[in-house]
Formats: structure tokens, sequence, C-alpha cells
């Protein structure tokens, strides 16, 4: 009787144990990268971050530099933009034929020369589970369009 409890006990253990560890072992990789690709930049300070879906954008108000790394891509991808050369920034929805299902967001920075930067954000490749992700990311989009427009006002 304690032999078929104990190893009912180390079987739901093994369950729950198992993709806990492997969620805190991925987020503790992520980190490593993420602090790694900052790394790179030493002149930086990104004192703005934020990370959703795989995605971590970094803003650093004082020296205006703009970072986005995304993690849906194998390996992961990163952008960086000096926004002291940058005149305006916009997001720019692709949809699909003639339907509103949108497809692909990206972020176009308009340089001071005239020409433009395009960074993709939002790809519907990289959603695993077809447009799960659209909203959460449009908002976040959204949201950092915003800080670095009042970023290249400032």
């Amino acid at each position: 009787m304690d032999t078929s409890v104990t190893i009912i006990g180390v079987v739901i253990m093994a369950l729950v144990g198992i993709p806990l560890y492997k969620v805190f072992r991925s987020n503790a990789l992520n980190k490593t990268k993420i602090k790694e690709i900052m790394s790179k930049f030493p002149q930086c300070n990104f004192g703005l971050t934020e990370s959703q879906n795989k995605k971590v954008l970094a803003l650093d108000e004082q020296k205006k530099s703009f970072l986005l790394i995304d993690f849906n891509y194998n390996p992961e991808q990163s952008w960086f933009v000096d926004l002291n050369n940058v005149s305006a920034c916009r997001l720019i929805p692709t949809t699909q034929g003639n339907s509103n299902d949108i497809v692909k967001i990206e972020f176009e920075f308009l340089y001071k020369d005239s020409t433009t930067k395009l960074i993709p954000f939002y790809s519907v490749e990289h959603d695993q589970v077809t447009q799960v992700c659209l909203y959460e990311d449009h908002e976040l989009a959204k949201k950092w369009q915003k800080q670095i427009i009042i970023c290249l006002s400032s």
C-alpha cells in the first residue's frame, strides 16, 4: 500500500516538476541572451524595457536609442535604432488581400536624410496559433510607438 502511494506521488511530482524546470531554465537562458545583446551597446543605458510574446523592447531616453529583440527567429534577431538621426516613427500594419486580417506589423523609422528603415514587429508566420498574439502585440507596438515619439520630441 505504501509503495503504490509513493510511486503515485513521485509520478505527480515529475509531471509538475519537469515542465516547471523547463520554464525556469528557458527564462534564465533568455535573460542571459538579453544581457548579452544589450552589452553590445555599452554606450546605452536602456532604462525603459518591456518584454512580451518572445519580444523585448528597450529605450534609452537620454541617448535616444531603441532596441528590439525578437526570440521568435532562430537564432534570435535584434534591431538597434539611433533615434538622434530619426525624424518620425509610425506603425505599418499589413493586411491580407481584401480582408482586415493583419498578417504583419512593422515599425517604420523615417531618417532625417529621407531614408526609411522597416523593423518587423509581428508576423503571422511566427504566431504559433494563428493571430492569438496579434492583439497583444498590436497594442504593445502602439504603446512603444508613442514612447518613441515622445523620445523624439524631447
